[in-house]
């Protein structure tokens, strides 16, 4: 494995930021596919792959998330080309027969509530943020969130399915001249030990 160049740092970590405001440019549906497509390669336990997602995109989708957000999200989110829904299946133990076929797996969490509870939350945030970092790599800006009522958007998006949200992502291109200075990040020995 050798280590990526100085550019892609930067597009990826370095120079990206959280946005808040939006140019008006459509995201295609295909660099959604391909963010997701480079996310899902990235780990998870047993590969169980979780994290399901809905692209709110329409103007009626958006009027249907809109009521189920907090009041200071409503602007940023109705003037992103895109909003992902980023969720996790409780059911995922049921695809692991073909995602993780040299073993058992499915039978590491059928009846077992806490397994699985833990199981889809960790993982499905885990592909959250890999899926963050895709976006970026694919040229687009994020504006990851909580602030939005779950059991609404549960009920609304995710109805009939044992899909849970988990958060919100805002995708487009950024208007960077809304950007506040980056805020501070803290040093290594501060917030790091090694043991």
């Amino acid at each position: 494995m050798t280590e990526i160049n100085q550019q892609a740092l930067d597009v990826i970590f370095n120079d990206a930021r959280t946005h808040s405001a939006w140019l008006e440019k459509d995201v295609p549906d295909e660099l959604l596919q391909k963010a997701y497509d480079l996310a899902k390669i990235a780990p998870t336990s047993a590969n169980c792959q979780p994290m399901r997602i809905v692209f709110v995109k329409s103007d009626e989708a958006k009027a249907r998330l809109k009521p189920h957000l907090a009041e200071g999200n409503v602007e940023k989110t109705m003037q992103a080309p895109v909003c992902a829904i980023i969720a996790h299946d409780m059911e995922f133990y049921n695809e692991l027969p073909w995602l993780f076929p040299h073993a058992d797996a499915k039978s590491w969490f059928e009846g077992n509530e806490e397994a699985i509870k833990q199981t889809a939350f960790r993982n499905g945030s885990l592909q959250g943020a890999y899926f963050i970092l895709a976006c970026r790599a694919v040229g687009l800006d994020c504006g990851p969130m909580s602030g939005f009522n779950n059991d609404g958007v549960d009920a609304e998006f995710l109805d009939g399915t044992k899909w849970k949200s988990n958060f919100l992502i805002n995708i487009g291109y950024g208007d960077s001249s809304k950007l506040h200075p980056r805020s501070p990040r803290p040093d290594f020995n501060k917030f790091c030990k090694i043991a």
